[in-house]
């Protein structure tokens, strides 16, 4: 009538003690991990109704909505889909007057506020991304009845490169891939191994100057003719300085110097270290710029010191002079080899034509109505038949 315990029935009373430890554990970590995810309660709609109706939501859940007569979601068409995320809905359900405006979407821009929506008659003021400017100059818009009226446009600035170009042998290291890259943006490139730059060196910059990237890098196999005449830049003690520059690569076999905004490069780009452990020649950066005190030109309107680049051509805005003088008058100067030369003021145009619709460009002046010309030339041309 007793009962006798053999090693086998031992072992699986542990192997079961041991399996329901671990689903213990299990369980602990499920309902931790369920509590980590938080539910969302039913959201406040105001103005509004949405499906289904319940008290609390699981994570992931979703919820449609719509809007009363007179208004609309706060993102685009009649109804909108949110999302309960660790205790919060993306979006918020939100209604709004139809007449107010959704954010909008601006290519390659954004808008200052970063708001989702905006009220009736609001004004909008948007940002280009880097490498981009507004076209036109147009910066904002204006929402009226629901829409938004002459939505700025975001456009690559002429100052900007497109992608780098692609080099044989060789990656671009330590930048994302963008399409369009600001003006004085460094890439980098580095050659494949047992390949070398025109330099000796397995890796090589280049700058986006003026719309385009300067001295596209090759990498050719490894030769010991890189060494005849240069050895290595640590070789030659202290790196030497210019002044109004900067050293903007340190490679293995040379430094590349870079002269600052408004001077040029006189010598060479690129400095080595000869084989006697000295320095090679070294550039100089000279002024390339003119200044221009517009309190010193009674022509102009006093608006401080103007710095412009040399071979550079700015428009700066005259006083008005005569009453005849129905729109801005503006003096053409251009920086030549120093030297600032001004034009008379005067009204720049292209061509005037009677079917102009709103705006046209001018010669460089910024859009002005071309009702202006219109009212001018039929006024001038009465006058003629007047006196004629």
């Amino acid at each position: 009538g007793s009962w006798t315990l053999y090693p086998h029935m031992i072992l699986n009373k542990m192997s079961m003690r041991y399996l329901g430890f671990v689903l213990l554990v299990w369980m602990h970590g499920v309902l931790h991990a369920q509590d980590a995810a938080k539910s969302c309660s039913a959201p406040k709609l105001a103005g509004g109704y949405f499906v289904p109706v319940e008290r609390n939501y699981p994570p992931g859940a979703k919820i449609t909505y719509a809007c009363d007569d007179r208004l609309k979601p706060v993102v685009e068409d009649w109804w909108a889909t949110s999302t309960c995320e660790n205790g919060t809905w993306v979006h918020e359900p939100q209604c709004i007057d139809e007449q107010d405006c959704i954010s909008p979407t601006i290519p390659n821009g954004h808008n200052s506020k970063n708001s989702t929506w905006y009220k009736n008659e609001s004004v909008l003021r948007t940002k280009c991304n880097s490498g981009y400017e507004h076209k036109d100059r147009v910066t904002t818009a204006k929402c009226v009845d629901g829409n938004w009226l002459s939505l700025p446009i975001c456009q690559k600035s002429t100052t900007a490169c497109g992608q780098p170009p692609k080099v044989p042998h060789a990656v671009i290291i330590h930048q994302r891939y963008q399409e369009v890259f600001p003006a004085d943006s460094e890439v980098q490139y580095k050659c494949e191994d047992g390949y070398a730059t025109e330099e000796a060196s397995s890796s090589k910059s280049i700058y986006c100057i003026a719309g385009n990237w300067d001295e596209v890098p090759t990498c050719s196999k490894w030769t010991i003719n890189f060494f005849v005449f240069s050895i290595s830049v640590n070789n030659c003690g202290r790196h030497p300085t210019i002044e109004n520059g900067d050293v903007v690569e340190i490679a293995d076999m040379f430094l590349r110097f870079r002269c600052n905004s408004f001077y040029r490069r006189v010598g060479p780009e690129k400095v080595t270290c000869d084989t006697d452990r000295t320095w090679s020649d070294e550039p100089m950066c000279e002024a390339a710029y003119c200044s221009l005190d517009t309190s010193e030109y009674p022509d102009l309107i006093p608006d401080g010191v103007k710095f412009i680049k040399d071979g550079d051509r700015v428009e700066l805005k005259c006083v008005k002079k005569h009453w005849r003088w129905v729109t801005d008058h503006y003096s053409l100067v251009q920086c030549i080899n120093g030297k600032v030369k001004l034009t008379k003021c005067k009204y720049h145009f292209k061509l005037f034509t009677l079917i102009c619709c709103g705006y046209f460009e001018r010669n460089t002046v910024s859009v002005i109505p071309c009702i202006y010309d219109y009212v001018f030339i039929v006024f001038g041309f009465f006058l003629l038949l007047v006196f004629i």
